[in-house]
């Protein structure tokens, strides 16, 4: 598979994790591909916060350092990277009504 793409798909899994609210990707650093990827692969991803600061520019945010891993399903590690992203921070205005809620009845 194309780098890039593992790069994409391991990002991807580790958004539910640790940036789920985040309102803007900062970096990626030292990413590492030890490993290839091959159609049919299975991958796992597996983050964890290195750093976390607020942010001196914006108030409502703060800046998140993380390692993510991605692993097949040979237990090989195929992808490590570190991401710096910004997120929105606890009870921020701008996270108000992001999930678009509606009155709809449900018809099923």
């Amino acid at each position: 598979m194309n780098s890039a793409f593992t790069l994409s798909l391991v990002t991807g899994l580790s958004v539910t994790d640790v940036s789920e609210n985040a309102m803007a990707n900062l970096a990626w650093d030292d990413i590492k591909l030890p490993n290839p990827v091959f159609a049919g692969d299975t991958l796992w991803c597996e983050s964890e916060v290195l750093e976390l600061r607020e942010s001196a520019s914006r108030p409502y945010a703060g800046i998140v350092g993380i390692r993510s891993r991605g692993v097949n399903q040979r237990t090989e590690v195929v992808i490590e990277f570190r991401r710096t992203v910004m997120v929105y921070r606890r009870g921020a205005e701008q996270m108000q009504d992001l999930f678009p809620i509606t009155a709809a009845d449900w018809s099923v």
